[in-house]
């Protein structure tokens, strides 16, 4: 279920995921599923650290050349017949997207998934505009009608339990149906192909945009994106502006690395190489194609050396599925478009304003998400640089940069340091281990560590104090 609870209280996300039985079981099947898939086909492949290397340098040259990439994309898409906007808002995109929209007097519109659309609130602000907006991925198409927002970047509906999605498919049908896969399965094809015929413009996202000749590449694996991209007359493509590769030869590496990491394919089951509207003697295709290139705060990222290689994400969602943390309370709990470690680090970075910034804190830092990640994005690294951030900003709680600069006055003591220790070993043999334990507790700063922890055991004598008597 959607998480109803203030959007900026991650503690109380997270209580609320856990509690959901349902949910963390989901997930964590889910999850294992694919990384064992991921494994098996990485394996396959070969030297994976290599193809990963070779990902991470594909993305970081086309970064620090992304001005000249850009350039010659939007001239080589405009030669192909293509209308290319930059939009440097999320406002300035919606308000791109509307234009267009009132010029083609559109009613009715067909998604294909994107994660960008999302960020924008493509859905929202058309249906504010009067327009009918069906997202065709069957995972999308499922949280829509249940009003909620996509709990993973590549299994949108992977929290929602059979009986809800039975119930969600009958309310459109008017009428009871099996619940077995078949028959839901079916009824949404149906359903979903009566949209495709008589949609008016179709919106698509973009996992990768070939600069030398202008194509836009959509990775699918229900082949919705090949129905939205050609049965409509008019096409959309929303684009982040970091999605650009060099040629199709960088191409030829992401179709391996992005399937693989994502889903455990060997290669995904549509890839659509989109270059220009129909041509004349085409049997389809739209007739007029548009790309809204978005920066919505991605050139901000770009310009900060510390966090560029964020913007190398290839949106697979690997770092989900190895994270501890979103196995536990899902993709909702993160309260933002973008759920785990790179949601985490992401989302922060694209909203300055510090309504993301605990999301810093939702991390474990052991570098799972690093080790699986195709393109070497050090993810656990940016989320400790966002959290020395958050305290050089002050947003930190003050009981908690209370109490570390106390840790940090005491430790930096060794005669305060001893004390402590010899403290903590005598109230431990006084009260013992189990009572110390509740009493520690029961201090403020140290009780939410303590609910999930044990102290360590105090050892019986300090190593100061053996080496001293050793003359060291």
């Amino acid at each position: 279920m959607q998480i109803d609870v203030d959007e900026r209280d991650l503690r109380a996300r997270a209580r609320a995921a856990l509690d959901d039985g349902f949910l963390r079981g989901a997930v964590g099947f889910t999850v294992d599923r694919l990384r064992g898939a991921k494994a098996r086909s990485t394996e396959a492949l070969g030297d994976w650290e290599a193809w990963r290397e070779r990902g991470r340098e594909i993305r970081a040259h086309t970064l620090q050349h992304l001005d000249f990439y850009l350039e010659q994309f939007a001239r080589a898409a405009t030669t192909a017949g293509a209308h290319v906007h930059f939009a440097r808002s999320a406002e300035e995109a919606q308000s791109a997207l509307l234009r267009i929209v009132r010029e083609k007097s559109a009613r009715r519109v067909v998604k294909s998934k994107s994660m960008l659309s999302e960020e924008l609130s493509v859905n929202h602000v058309l249906e504010r505009a009067g327009v009918k907006v069906v997202e065709t991925d069957l995972g999308e198409w499922i949280v829509q009608l249940a009003r909620e927002t996509p709990s993973h970047l590549i299994l949108p509906a992977i929290h929602k339990p059979r009986a809800k999605i039975q119930a969600l498919f009958e309310a459109q049908a008017g009428e009871p149906l099996s619940p077995d896969t078949a028959t839901l399965a079916g009824f949404a094809r149906g359903r979903l192909r009566q949209e495709f015929i008589a949609a008016d413009l179709g919106i698509t996202g973009c996992n990768f945009a070939v600069a030398d000749t202008g194509s836009v590449v959509l990775f699918t694996n229900e082949g919705n994106g090949r129905m939205v991209s050609t049965l409509p007359k008019t096409q959309v493509v929303v684009m982040g502006l970091e999605r650009i590769v060099p040629s199709f030869e960088e191409l030829s590496i992401m179709a391996n690395l992005l399937p693989r990491s994502a889903t455990g394919q060997k290669l995904t089951t549509y890839m659509n190489v989109i270059t220009g509207p129909r041509r004349a003697g085409e049997a389809d295709g739209p007739t007029e194609l548009y790309v809204i290139v978005v920066d919505n705060g991605r050139s901000r990222v770009l310009g900060d050396r510390e966090f560029r290689d964020v913007l190398s994400c290839i949106r697979c969602g690997a770092c989900l599925n190895v994270c501890p943390v979103y196995r536990h309370v899902g993709g909702h709990a993160y309260g933002s478009v973008y759920s785990g470690p790179i949601g985490a680090v992401l989302s922060p970075l694209l909203d300055p304003s510090g309504a993301h910034s605990e999301l810093a804190n939702a991390s474990t830092l052991c570098g799972a998400c690093f080790e699986a990640c195709p393109v070497k994005i050090p993810l656990h690294d940016h989320l400790v640089q966002l959290r020395r951030r958050n305290v050089e900003a002050g947003l930190t709680a003050p009981a908690e940069q209370l109490a570390f600069r106390v840790y940090g006055w005491l430790f930096s003591s060794p005669f305060w340091f001893g004390i402590l220790g010899r403290l903590a070993r005598f109230l431990e043999r006084w009260l013992g281990y189990r009572h110390s334990q509740r009493l520690a507790s029961r201090v403020p700063v140290l009780a939410d560590w303590l609910r999930f922890r044990a102290m360590p055991r105090s050892p019986e004598r300090a190593f100061r104090d053996s080496r001293r008597e050793k003359g060291s």
